[in-house]
């Protein structure tokens, strides 16, 4: 089953919405799903190398990302959002986000049997 997951978040937004996302993910590839995920808005932080866990909080949303592209998680990011969103506008991103358009997040949305948001 193809799952795709699309984040919108910031994420260190003083909630845990990015990081359930993210166990999700991590689950779902356990049950041997294809997942991927599309980070856009000010999810696209959470490809930076920058974005790290504020003080105080216990989780680390980027690496856990790069956990789940070592497993084979297919990472792409709006390339329109790269520029305009999250608080590290123009830093890098690190391998294994990809550069993407809306028309390749409309490809997976038809490709995908479950779309699911955070």
């Amino acid at each position: 089953m193809k799952i795709l997951i699309i984040f919108n978040r910031e994420p260190y937004d003083n909630t845990d919405v990015t990081w359930n996302g993210l166990r999700l993910a991590d689950k779902l590839i356990d049950g041997g799903c294809e997942v991927r995920l599309f980070l856009m808005n000010d999810a696209v932080d959470l490809a930076r190398e920058v974005c790290r866990p504020p003080e105080g909080y216990d989780q680390d949303l980027s690496g856990m990302l790069k956990t789940l592209i070592g497993r084979g998680v297919s990472v792409k990011v709006c390339g329109t959002c790269m520029a305009r969103c999250g608080i590290y506008k123009n830093h890098p991103y690190f391998d294994g986000a990809e550069k993407s358009t809306m028309q390749e997040l409309s490809d997976w949305v038809i490709d995908s049997d479950k779309v699911m948001t955070f």
